[in-house]
């Protein structure tokens, strides 16, 4: 069971780049989790998956190799995290729930795939930790920037910010 989990329903045993199928496989759950919840759930989701993600990282994980590639329960996280502005604006929007339009999610994609893969600041300093813990918050911190950026690119998008 712990297995399942931590690679998000063997989607992270699919290689190579496993962190890019288990974030491509989160956003398939998320956009279903939308359009069945909106973004009530979606938020919920990633908030209940965490714990439960450490706990099966921690079960997982092996002295001296505190980050395999296979597990991906925390790209699932991040990825939700990532996707909670295009959620949260079409949801307080009223938008048909199964409204996913591509800019967003593909946003969301990139730039947490980036922020994963670059790992700046916070990311980082997550990842060196070198524990479950730091498995799981890298992956938090990633989806955090990368839910700043899509909330900006939106909000430029929609005319709320103008230069």
């Amino acid at each position: 069971m712990t297995r399942f989990i931590a690679s998000f329903a063997y989607s992270g045993l699919i290689s190579p780049a496993n962190g890019t199928w288990g974030s491509a496989a989160a956003l398939l759950v998320g956009y279903l989790l939308h359009g069945l919840g909106g973004f009530p759930l979606l938020l919920i989701a990633a908030i209940v998956l965490f714990p439960i993600g450490l706990w099966a990282a921690r079960a997982e994980t092996r002295v001296g190799d505190h980050d395999p590639s296979w597990i991906v329960v925390d790209e699932a996280v991040g990825m939700w995290i990532a996707l909670l502005p295009l959620s949260g604006g079409l949801w307080f929007a009223g938008a048909d729930p199964w409204l996913f339009p591509w800019p967003g999610w593909v946003g969301a994609f990139a730039m947490f795939r980036l922020f994963d893969i670059w790992k700046p600041w916070l990311v980082g300093r997550a990842d060196r930790m070198g524990t479950p813990e730091g498995l799981m918050l890298d992956d938090v911190a990633a989806g955090v920037m990368a839910a700043i950026v899509v909330a900006l690119a939106a909000a430029i998008s929609h005319g709320v910010l103008m230069s």
